[in-house]
This record gives structure tokens, sequence and C-alpha cells, in this order.
């Protein structure tokens, strides 16, 4: 099985993409023909569309998923990644294929389809909770990057402190509510996902120096008998190991969630069977990144690790000019995480306004209710992103609840509910496996976090 092989060759009602309900969809013209043609969008490209698709899945997951290698092990872990990236296929295959059947051009719209007014509403509510959980994980990296963190009485300098020392203006609180007004704000401004579609080329790029320029290290320093081989398969000294072996899990759900805004990318496309390959292309690259970075940030740290694997990066590295590649390569990735930060607003706005909202005029022609809800979402996450101590406490939370069901539960009850009659014993079967794992692996992971808390709180 190879991914890509799940996407039957379908065609979408274009009459139903005219009249785009706002609720999870694009902020769309009224026609092709008509308002699209005044403003020069006549559908996106495929390169545009691999580009928003790939900056979804690519965002902060990454920076924890060398973390994830050091509780799996190498083998385990880089089979993990592969194994979630096909799950993810089949997830998006059967939402895809249930929408087009029933004619819905948005992730709400097929749930309310399958589970009327109330399935609507949790996947809204599953959306919002999990790209605001998604958003102040970027925060917090972007503030770890810039100003530095701790961790386990160790302080890690920022950028800004290494080149300016300390100031209150480099300060966490500062450096964040300057990033949010000057580049989250504008970037969070634009109505339509293929308006990005530069901005994800580049944060794409930006991902890939920072993958390349973590492997020439670890290279280097392999070859130069610097670093040792880490643990293939993990260690596993007492039964507490076991249960931490499922921690890892909400950790690899939210690095391949993308699922609220493939119908976003879909209905903008100028030809819309393009979209098996472009999925196909976005997970191949997405897994390739992911699999890079996570093999050579354990290699490179290996059980000095931390949750944010950027936070290694403010100590000597071991080879020449060690301070200024460690900066590019920290900036560089603060900077993708910026690019990325729209996309992933752009689905919450949404959610949010048609949960809010679910008579009121399309958003994108009401500016003042555009505005209001832009202003006050990027209010609460930074607030948020100012109280919450770790990436991998926000990770686990969104990624053990909200993720998982966008991602692999609700796909799968559509399937099993079956409204159309289209499922065949396959996909029914697919659908009870992913929803028996996302059930028990997360069960677990909840549990385990709740008692190593537990465990902390009596120490």
């Amino acid at each position: 099985m190879t991914i890509g092989s799940f996407f039957p060759e379908e065609t979408r009602s274009r009459g139903k993409q005219k009249h785009v309900l706002e609720e999870n969809a694009p902020l769309l013209p009224s026609s092709r023909e008509g308002d699209g043609a005044l403003d020069g969008f006549n559908g996106a490209s495929f390169a545009g569309a691999v580009f928003n698709l790939s900056t979804t899945i690519v965002g902060a997951g990454i920076m924890s998923l060398p973390a994830t290698m050091k509780v799996l092990g190498l083998v385990p872990g880089i089979a993990m990644i592969v194994f979630f990236a096909f799950l993810t296929e089949a997830s998006i295959e059967l939402l895809i294929r249930f929408s087009r059947t029933g004619k819905s051009v948005s992730y709400g719209e097929v749930m309310g389809d399958s589970f009327g007014k109330a399935g609507k509403m949790l996947l809204q509510i599953c959306v919002i909770i999990n790209n605001v959980g998604v958003m102040v994980v970027y925060m917090i990296i972007i503030g770890d990057v810039l100003s530095g963190t701790s961790s386990s009485g160790v302080h890690h300098y920022g950028v800004l402190e290494g080149w300016f020392g300390e100031h209150w203006w480099n300060e966490r609180f500062y450096v964040v509510l300057i990033t949010t007004l000057a580049i989250f704000a504008p970037l969070a401004s634009f109505k339509r996902v293929d308006s990005l579609r530069y901005t994800s080329a580049l944060s794409v790029a930006l991902a890939v120096v920072f993958v390349v320029m973590t492997a020439g290290i670890a290279i280097v320093k392999l070859l130069n008998g610097t670093i040792k081989m880490p643990n293939l398969f993990p260690v596993i000294p007492n039964l507490a190991s076991v249960w931490n072996l499922f921690t890892v899990v909400p950790i690899l759900v939210t690095a391949f969630i993308c699922h609220y805004n493939v119908h976003s990318i879909d209905n903008e496309l100028e030809d819309s069977s393009q979209i098996k390959p472009i999925v196909r292309t976005s997970l191949v690259l997405c897994s390739s990144v992911y699999i890079a970075t996570s093999f050579f940030g354990y290699l490179l740290f290996g059980e000095s690790t931390l949750h944010d694997v950027l936070a290694n990066f403010d100590a000597e590295l071991g080879i020449p000019y060690s301070a200024v590649l460690s900066d590019i390569i920290r900036v560089s990735y603060a900077a993708h995480l910026m690019l990325v930060f729209p996309m992933i607003f752009h689905a919450l706005r949404l959610n949010l306004d048609g949960l809010l909202f679910p008579s009121a005029r399309p958003l994108s022609t009401d500016n003042c209710r555009f505005t209001v809800i832009s202003v006050a979402l990027l209010s609460i996450i930074w607030l948020v992103a100012n109280f919450v101590p770790s990436i991998w406490d926000a990770f686990q939370f969104t990624g053990a609840t909200a993720a998982v069901c966008i991602g692999y539960i609700f796909p799968a009850a559509m399937t099993l509910r079956d409204l159309h009659g289209i499922a065949t014993p396959r996909d029914k079967l697919l659908s009870i496996f992913m929803i028996v794992l996302a059930v028990l692996s997360n069960g677990v992971a909840i549990y385990s976090d709740a008692a190593s808390l537990f465990n902390k709180t009596r120490a």
C-alpha cells in the first residue's frame, strides 16, 4: 500500500461549491466565473495547494519529534511516523469521499450531514480547541527561541539574549507581544487561503533549511566521533516505562493533523481532481521532513534532547562557527512558525464564527465581525501562551483530545454510520481500528501523564 492509494477518482458538484457555507469553508467569491474573475482569482495552483497543505502539517509538532525518539528509540519512532502518515491519508480519503457523496464543501458540513447540528458543533469545538492549542505552542516556541527558556533548573539562552544581553524589551512577554502585533496580525488579515501561498512556500523552505543544517551538523560530529549512536529501541526498566511509551501518541497525532484545512484548499483548486496528488505529495514531503528531523535531532543531542529541540541549540555544538549555525537554525525555524500561524488561524476563525454566528452573512463580507473575531482570538492566544510552561504539556492536551477526534475518530464515525451506503467492509474495519487505537492509546497517555503529575506533586 502506498501513500495516495486510497483516493477514488471522483468529481464534485461545482454548483454546490458556488454557495460555500463559512463554517470551516474557504472565503471564496460566489462563483469562479463571476466575482472571482473580478479580483483576478481563477483557482489555486497545484504547487500553491501543496505548500498550503504542507504548511498546515509541518508546524510546531516537528520540534517535539526528536523527544519522541528518545522515548521510543529510533526504529519504532520512525516506524510510527510512517504509520501515522498512512493512517492520516486513510482518514482524509474517508473524509473527502463522504464529502463528495453528500455534496458537502466543509468538514463541518459533512459532520452535519452524518450527525446533524450537534455533530457539526462538536467538530467546530474540537477545531477551536486544537488550533488554539497549536498556536499557543507556536508562541511558546518563538518565545523560547528569542527570549530563552528554563528546563530542569537550567536556563537556555534565547537568540536576543545572546545578541544584546538581558533587557526588558527582549523578555518573553514583550517579544511575543511584538511578534503578535507586527507579524501575526497582518498575516491573519487575509481572507482567502490561497493568498498565503507565497508565505507557505517560504515556510516550507525554512523548514527544509532547519532539517538540512541539523543533519549536516549531526553527520560532521558523527564522523568526528564526538557523538554516539542513540538507542535504536526503547529502554524499559519497569512498568512505568511501558506506560510512558504511550505519551508520544498525542504528539504524533498532532504532527499530522491537517483535516480542518483540506476542504478550504480543495474548494479553491483550479482543478478539484488534483486533491489526490496534492495530499500524496504533501504527506510524502512532510513525512520525509519529520523522519529526517527526528533522526538527526536525536542523533545530535541523544538523551539530552529536550521537549522543544530548538532549546538544545543554545549550547556549544562542538564544531566551527557553532554559535552562528545555532542562531541560523533557531531563527529560521522561528520564522517558519510565524509563517505557519496564519494557516492555522484561518480555520480557527472560520470555525469560531460558524459556531457563534451560524446564521450570519459570510464572514468575508462583514469587516466588523471579521476584525473583532480576529483581535479577540489573537489576544486570547497571546495571553494563554504566557502561562503555559511547556510545548509538551500543550501537545499532550490537544493531541489526546481534540486532535485525535478531528483526525481519526470523526472520519471513522462517519464511515461506520454510512448514511449514503458507500462504505466497504474494509472501510468499516479500518474505522473500527482507528477508533480503538485512538481511544486506547490516548487514554493510556492521559493516564500516564496524570500519574506522572501526581507523583511529582507528592514528591
